[in-house]
């Protein structure tokens, strides 16, 4: 399998790589702002948003370095990595921490509907400690973080990450109330937004109480 193919569908690798591009900069995302992308694969996100920020502000995380590498031999090139100096770190955890920041977002697209709840409890726990939670005269909010699960009437209550032929299980699915005892636990508001995804997953933003808020007022630019 191409690295096109290996994180999705080979023909909406465009169309996901912008609908992440598009969230985050409607949430706030400005070229200044250091970002980490969790699972960030062969850089379908990455290619739009690494020449967007400023020099330094991409990190992303992926267990899988050869992913990396073909992103940027084929969609970025050597040259922009020169000039962006994007930051990686290859692991199948969430060491949200390894890169020594605080994040102003944090994004994780498809990868907690491939994990079990203690691992999904981990992330979320590393990205609170991680958050660049202070506000800024520069920033209209603290840090965020944005994520897809896959919504159902019961929780995977397995042990193991799920991957597509494995037990016949393709997603881990989760109830909304399983998603709000997590982020509790985590320390974590959040809310569910009503934003577009070609494959039925559903974003929810986590952040502290009072940006959640932000996003509840109606006459915020996210609904």
């Amino acid at each position: 399998m191409n690295y096109r193919g290996f994180v999705g569908r080979e023909e909406q690798y465009d169309l996901i790589g912008a609908m992440q591009f598009n969230l985050l900069t409607a949430l706030g995302l400005r070229d200044y702002h250091k970002f980490l992308d969790i699972g960030c694969g062969s850089l379908r996100g990455g290619r739009l948003f690494i020449p967007y920020l400023n020099q330094g502000c991409y990190h992303g995380i992926e267990p899988e370095k050869w992913l990396i590498e073909e992103g940027i031999n084929n969609e970025i090139g050597q040259s922009m990595v020169d000039i962006k100096k994007p930051k990686f770190v290859h692991s199948f955890d969430f060491p949200v921490d390894a890169f020594g920041v605080k994040f102003d977002f944090i994004m994780a697209q498809s990868i907690l509907t491939h994990t079990p709840q203690d691992q999904i409890l981990k992330c979320m726990k590393n990205v609170k400690q991680n958050l660049d939670l202070p506000k800024s005269e520069t920033s209209i909010h603290s840090g965020l973080f944005a994520a897809t699960f896959i919504l159902a009437d019961y929780d995977y209550e397995g042990t193991e990450w799920v991957y597509q032929g494995k037990d016949d299980i393709v997603f881990a699915r989760y109830t909304e109330e399983c998603i709000y005892r997590l982020a509790a636990e985590s320390g974590l508001a959040y809310k569910k937004i009503d934003w577009v995804h070609p494959n039925g997953q559903t974003w929810f933003i986590f952040g502290n109480e009072n940006d959640i808020e932000q996003l509840n007022d109606p006459t915020y630019r996210i609904k």
